[in-house]
């Protein structure tokens, strides 16, 4: 893989702070610099970037930014393999492979962003798509009010695990959750956790039933929503995620009887987040069995020595951060961050639109 160092001299929009881009980063640079990050998740290690690239037309795109002082930053990013640069998209992360941005040794600044944003604003690609960690949200948005830049307003939920588990059931669970969880211990529930990958066709099958259902619940015609379902989340992508990051990928599956009924699919690294769920409601609703695997999962992570507990996207959805809240979960107004020479999330939102109301798309 060739490796593009790119010095940085006399360029109006950069700061005199930043010294050199590399691109692909170095591996060993990357991994040191993961190391010292404590917000660090594993979508933004080198593995994750291998997962994409084994799974679809991608290669490493990413960038080694280092400042004076020897302040280093790691932005992962892929972008498609074989399309021209003015014709390619850089992403960090591609749609649903979860959020990219920043790594740093120590507290990611205002201006490096700013810095950041600048160099990407001069490459000449179609699009760059920037979606960070969402407890970076305030840095990026002040850093990005410094340039013409597209902002998509998004909400995430993230779990503070400091003090170990019997503090965060004690004092972050709801009593209500507490409640579901005993309920879910005392039925006949049966947990099974795993990370080499032979849980994904358990997990796999509850997620189609999960299509159907949210089909339903949107009002879109089954096989326009199982397409887009499997189109975004094939079964081989999950496959390569067990086999690329083994001990980092684990599936949690809830049964009755042998049946699975709910499952949750958590990466595990510096910190954890759960990045995907499925279930088959009518059995895991009464057993609170979503309850069950996510208290064992923040269990783990406690134990791990993780300090935080990503729950995801919420969107506008009130029922689902309720339930991420009563596990004690805080919401992080953040943003994805879009370069565009042309005005492709304008028209993409436009016939997305259209769509929606031809069908009387529900969103939920």
């Amino acid at each position: 893989m060739t490796i593009t160092t790119q010095f940085i001299k006399n360029i109006d929009h950069l700061t005199n702070s930043l010294l050199k881009v590399t691109t692909p980063a170095p591996r060993e640079v990357w991994q040191g610099v993961l190391e010292r990050d404590k917000e660090g998740l594993v979508t933004q290690t080198p593995a994750w970037i291998d997962c994409i690239c084994a799974s679809g037309p991608y290669e490493d795109a990413s960038r080694l930014y280092e400042f004076k002082g020897g302040r280093q930053l790691i932005l992962p990013m892929v972008r498609r393999k074989g399309v021209p640069g003015f014709l390619n998209t850089e992403a960090s992360m591609p749609y649903a492979w979860g959020m990219g941005g920043l790594v740093g040794a120590q507290p990611i600044q205002t201006e490096e962003v700013a810095n950041v944003i600048a160099d990407l604003s001069s490459r000449s690609v179609l699009r760059t798509l920037i979606r960070p960690n969402p407890r970076h949200g305030p840095v990026w948005a002040a850093a990005a009010q410094m340039r013409d830049i597209i902002t998509i307003p998004r909400s995430a939920h993230v779990l503070d695990l400091e003090g170990g588990f019997d503090h965060v059931w004690n004092q972050c669970f709801h009593s209500t959750t507490r409640r579901n969880v005993r309920k879910a211990n005392r039925s006949d529930l049966v947990v099974e956790s795993d990370t080499t990958g032979k849980l994904v066709s358990d997990f796999y099958n509850l997620f189609q039933k999960s299509l159907d259902r949210w089909a339903n619940q949107q009002n879109e015609p089954l096989l326009l929503a199982r397409w887009r379902g499997q189109r975004r989340d094939p079964i081989h992508k999950f496959q390569r995620m067990a086999e690329v990051l083994g001990e980092a990928c684990r599936i949690w599956v809830a049964r009755i009887s042998d049946q699975p009924v709910a499952a949750i699919l958590v990466l595990q690294g510096t910190n954890a987040h759960y990045t995907r769920g499925a279930m088959n409601k009518e059995l895991a609703g009464p057993t609170r069995a979503n309850d069950l695997l996510h208290q064992l999962a923040i269990q783990e992570a406690c134990r791990a020595g993780c300090r935080y507990y990503h729950m995801g996207e919420s969107g506008e959805s009130d029922s689902l951060a309720n339930f991420k809240e009563k596990f004690g979960a805080r919401p992080y107004n953040y943003a994805e961050y879009r370069l565009e020479r042309l005005p492709v999330t304008n028209a993409d939102h436009k016939i997305r639109t259209l769509v929606k109301q031809l069908i009387g798309f529900k969103d939920i």
